[in-house]
C-alpha cells in the first residue's frame, strides 16, 4: 500500500505512530552508548589485542575518526543519523496526513503529540551530535527532494523548540497515557533540556518546575529499584521516559547488556551476571567499560556506586589484573542468552531535579537550587552538598546518571569537553594498563588526535547530497 492510499482511519495513523517509536530501540541498544557516554571518560573499551581489528568503535573511544572535508567513514555515525532520520521521516507522514482524516479529536492530539514529541527528539539527537543537518519538515515524495541544505544549528533549535512546545499542549500526563508512550512530562523535561543546552535558565525553570507540581512522578527510595528488570518495574514512578524493549521472541528485545561484556569472557563467569539458562562464551572486545575515572568519582557512602559498577574476573583476560569493572545497573537476570527487555532510561525524574538545581543555581537562586540537588543526595545516603554548587551540580549529575548516555553532552554544553577529553586522553596514554590495556600494549598512535564537539557527518550520507 501506498502512503497515499494507507491512511483512512484512527488504527492507520495508531499503527504509524508506533513505527515511528521502533528507530529508539535501535539506537539506545547499539549506537547511543557508543556516541556519547564512550565517546567521554565514564567508559572505555576493554583492548583484546587477539581479535584483531574494531577500529569502528574504538575511533569513537579514542577521538580518533577519520575525517576528510567536515564527513567521516565511520558505520556508527552514519546509522545513528540514518535512525534519527528514520523517526523524522515516520513523524512527517503522520502530521503531513492527519488532519485530512475524521476521527476522535483527543486521539488526533494525542497521535499528533507523539509524532511532535518524536520529531522534536530525533532532531534534538542530530543538533547535538552534528549541529548543522538538513532540516526535512514534509514527506520526501521524490529523489528530487531528497537532499535539502544544511539548516544552521540556530533553525534547527528552533524547530525543536517549536515541536516540544506544541506536543505539550497536546500530550496526556503519564497518569493518562499509555504506558511507554511520550506524555506532556517527557515533552516538558526535553524542552527544559534544549533550553538547558541554550542557557536560558528561566524557560527552563518554569517547564520544570511544572512537572514536579505535577506529582505524577517521585523518587524511588532505593536507588537499586529504579531500573528496570528484564520482565518488570517498567515506567515507573520515577520514569519520565524510557525506550521498551521486550524479551522474547517477537523481535523487541535488547542485547545492550552483552555488549558491555568485558571479553573474553566464558560461560561459566557470565552466568554470573545473566542468570540465564543458556550461557554461552563472548569472545572480541568489550565495550562501554567504567573508566577509573567514573569509579573515583564517586563520593565515599555513594549508594549508587555498587548498584551501578559490578566487577568481574575474566580467568581468559590477557591482562595481569584480571579483573574488570562492568555496567551493572542494567545487568537483570533473563532466561536467555543474548536476549533480555531491560528498558533504556532517557529521562529520569532525579535529572528533572538536577536540570532544575541547575536552572536556579545559575539565575542566582542557590539556596532554592540546593534543596533539590540534595533530594538526589539525600536518596543516595550522602549529606548536603558542599562547596561551589556548580561544581556539585556537574558531579551530581555524572554519578546519577552515570552510563545513561549523559556526560558527553554535559561535557559539551558546558564547555568543558575539549579540555576534559585531552587531559584523559593523556591519563590513558601514561598508564594504558589502568584503562584495560594488557601488559606491553599500548593505545594506537592516532589517539585522541581528533578531539572536537561536533561529528562529521557521515560520508555514505554526502555521496547522495550536493550540500556537503
Amino acid at each position: 500500500m501506498s502512503s497515499a492510499t494507507f491512511f483512512t482511519k484512527e488504527a492507520d495513523f495508531q499503527q504509524a505512530v508506533n513505527a515511528a517509536y521502533v528507530p529508539l530501540r535501535t539506537i539506545f541498544n547499539d549506537r547511543s552508548w557508543l556516541l556519547s557516554e564512550m565517546h567521554s571518560d565514564n567508559t572505555y573499551y576493554a583492548r583484546n589485542p587477539a581479535f584483531g581489528a574494531t577500529e569502528q568503535q574504538e575511533d569513537l573511544a579514542d577521538f580518533a575518526l577519520p575525517e576528510a572535508n567536515g564527513v567521516t567513514s565511520n558505520t556508527h555515525v552514519l546509522n545513528q543519523y540514518r535512525q534519527d532520520y528514520l523517526i523524522i521521516a515516520r513523524t512527517n507522514q503522520i502530521l503531513s496526513t492527519i488532519d485530512k482524516i475524521e476521527f476522535s479529536a483527543d486521539s488526533k492530539n494525542n497521535i499528533r503529540g507523539q509524532a511532535l514529541f518524536l520529531r522534536a527528539f530525533a532532531y534534538f539527537e542530530l543538533a547535538r551530535y552534528f549541529g548543522k543537518v538538513p532540516l526535512h519538515l514534509e514527506p520526501v515524495t521524490n529523489r528530487s527532494e531528497a537532499a535539502l541544505p544544511l539548516s544552521s544549528e540556530e533553525d534547527v533549535y528552533a524547530q525543536i523548540i517549536k515541536d516540544a512546545s506544541e506536543a505539550i499542549t497536546l500530550l496526556p500526563v503519564k497518569s493518562k497515557q499509555q504506558a511507554g508512550r511520550a506524555t506532556s512530562g517527557a515533552a516538558r523535561t526535553l524542552l527544559a533540556n534544549v533550553y538547558i543546552v541554550q542557557k536560558k535558565w528561566a524557560e527552563a525553570e518554569k517547564l520544570l518546575k511544572e512537572i514536579v507540581a505535577s506529582n505524577e512522578y517521585s523518587l524511588i527510595p532505593d536507588y537499586a529499584n529504579v531500573f528496570s528488570t528484564s520482565t518488570g518495574n517498567k515506567n515507573n514512578q520515577e520514569s519520565v521516559f524510557e525506550v521498551q524493549f521486550l524479551e522474547g521472541s517477537a523481535g523487541l528485545n535488547g542485547n545492550f547488556l552483552y555488549q558491555f561484556m568485558p571479553r573474553n569472557i566464558l560461560a561459566n563467569e557470565l552466568v554470573t551476571i545473566t542468570g540465564t539458562t543458556n550461557p554461552q562464551p563472548l569472545s572480541g572486545e568489550g565495550n562501554n567499560i567504567p573508566t577509573p575515572d567514573i569509579i573515583a568519582a564517586y563520593e565515599p557512602n555513594d549508594a549508587r556506586k555498587d548498584v551501578s559498577v559490578g566487577y568481574i574476573t575474566l580467568s581468559s583476560s590477557a591482562r595481569q589484573n584480571k579483573v574488570y569493572p562492568y555496567i551493572k545497573k542494567y545487568a537483570k537476570p533473563h532466561a536467555l542468552h543474548d536476549n533480555h527487555g531491560m528498558n533504556w532510561p532517557v529521562y529520569r525524574y532525579s535529572e528533572v531535579l538536577l536540570f532544575l538545581a541547575e536552572a536556579l543555581n545559575e539565575q542566582g537562586k542557590a539556596g532554592e537550587a540546593a534543596t533539590f540537588l540534595n533530594q538526589v543526595r539525600k536518596r543516595a545516603g550522602l549529606g548536603d552538598a558542599s562547596g561551589d554548587l556548580r561544581e556539585a551540580i556537574y558531579k551530581e549529575r555524572r554519578v546519577e546518571l552515570a552510563f545513561e548516555n549523559k556526560r558527553w553532552f554535559d561535557l559539551v554544553r558546558t564547555g568543558r569537553a575539549i579540555a576534559t577529553i585531552t587531559a584523559y586522553g593523556n591519563r590513558i596514554k601514561a598508564n594504558p594498563q589502568a584503562y584495560y590495556y594488557p601488559e606491553g600494549t599500548a593505545p594506537r598512535s592516532h589517539a585522541f588526535s581528533n578531539i572536537k564537539v561536533f561529528y562529521p557527518l557521515p560520508a555514505d550520507e554526502a555521496a547522495l547530497s550536493p550540500h556537503f
